[in-house]
């Protein structure tokens, strides 16, 4: 007689258990309320929304200013047409042009202006104090340590090339 446990049935479902429902419940609230709370800041203060904010922060990293469009669509979390519509308006402020490679002509990169990284410095202390104040100021140092590490795995699954990316970069910002 064979003990081992028979293979799960493909048809049946998963359900959540009412702790995971309700995990579930305040993951998809803060989901939903998050994005549009930090838009609204940054739009008011700025006249960015967060998508080009995200855009000129990354542009902002690397030392020349200049991030290829493809890899800028990733690190902004968008699709090439949203990140072309983007551009196209922080390139009609003004604050971001479009340039060859270096190395490669075909390929187009984006490259912050000063008068971005101008934008960018004076976004950024209003966007700080909306981030603290919605996520930071509630948790505990333990919690904030928590969340670092869950977003990590949930981004792990959901797009693992995103997850090195921000291994990457938090692997510079912790030193």
């Amino acid at each position: 007689m064979n003990s081992a446990t028979p293979p799960p049935d493909p048809d049946e479902v998963p359900w959540l258990s009412s702790e995971e429902l309700a995990a579930w419940i305040s993951l998809t609230g803060m989901l939903m309320t998050l994005p549009g709370a930090i838009d609204a800041q940054l739009k008011r203060d700025s006249g960015l929304n967060f998508f080009e904010y995200s855009i000129l922060v990354s542009l902002e990293r690397p030392e020349d200013h200049k991030v290829r469009m493809s890899v800028l669509a990733m690190m902004a979390g968008g699709s090439m047409s949203r990140l072309s519509h983007a551009v196209s308006r922080l390139e009609k402020q003004g604050w971001v042009r479009r340039v060859a490679s270096d190395g490669e002509p075909r390929c187009i990169s984006a490259e912050l202006t000063e008068e971005g990284l101008a934008a960018l410095v004076a976004a950024a202390p209003g966007h700080v104090r909306e981030a603290r104040r919605l996520v930071f100021d509630p948790l505990t140092a333990t919690q904030v340590k928590q969340m670092q590490r869950i977003c990590r795995e949930i981004v792990g699954v959901t797009d693992p090339a995103s997850a090195a990316t921000i291994d990457e970069i938090s692997r510079r910002v912790e030193g």
